[in-house]
């Protein structure tokens, strides 16, 4: 998803419609009817920003657990009355959790960052922790009143995708698409990878739509991680 972020960021003087990726997703939301989107791992706010400038005009909620990052997200969402900014992570159950803040922000995680991450992004070194409020998907879902089967899931939480699904076990069978950031190599430690999430996803009845490449090692060229689009079986 930091491909996504980043060219949120760059896109100065360059419409964002222009990405073939923008264009794909937002027809796939129309043709779904998709009318709110759950943003999980929101950091400041970049791909509700890429959603909008690509046309999307429903629902956004945008969940963030780190405090800097969340600021920067509130201000970005304060003059569009369908984007509600959130401080929370989202998990398997409701709580408390402790977040590792990275260097670069957008690669915190819950989940202890291994080197082959640092390695091929110093930045993204942790520089400090912080204790923030987590829920889950049912739970806020349930919370905004969005039906499953026009909403959108968005993870990029940095290795804690199948955590948040353990949270989504209701809302799951239902929800029109799952947009998730997939490790193709292990980058944080004890994180499940492609294959485990592609699984559960697919066995929850829904299908690989889209692959949009990622986080490479610039080094090698190896591609990390990149994003899944799932969709309905038959939609």
């Amino acid at each position: 998803m930091r491909t996504i972020a980043k060219r949120a960021a760059l896109a100065v003087g360059v419409e964002i419609t222009r990405n073939p990726f923008a264009k794909r997703l937002t027809a796939l939301c129309d043709r779904l009817d998709v009318r709110a989107v759950l943003d999980v791992g929101a950091n400041s706010g970049q791909y509700a920003t890429f959603l909008r400038q690509a046309g999307f005009a429903g629902h956004i909620v945008s969940c963030e657990p780190v405090a800097d990052a969340h600021a920067k997200l509130v201000r970005a969402a304060a003059a569009d009355p369908a984007w509600h900014p959130e401080r929370l992570a989202l998990g398997p159950s409701a709580g408390e959790v402790e977040v590792n803040v990275s260097g670069n922000s957008y690669s915190s995680s819950v989940l202890p960052m291994l080197d082959a991450h640092r390695d091929a992004a110093p930045e993204s070194a942790y520089v400090r922790t912080e204790s923030a409020p987590m829920s889950t998907v049912d739970d806020l879902l349930g919370t905004y009143g969005y039906p499953p089967e026009r909403t959108l899931l968005k993870i990029d939480v940095q290795g804690y995708e199948w955590e948040v699904l353990q949270g989504a076990r209701a809302v799951l069978p239902a929800l029109a698409a799952v947009q998730v950031e997939l490790s193709l190599t292990p980058l944080y430690d004890g994180q499940r990878l492609m294959g485990d999430i592609s699984d559960l996803l697919v066995a929850a009845g829904l299908e690989l739509w889209a692959i949009e490449p990622g986080f490479c090692d610039p080094a090698t060229g190896r591609m990390l991680q990149c994003d899944g689009v799932f969709v309905r079986s038959g939609s």
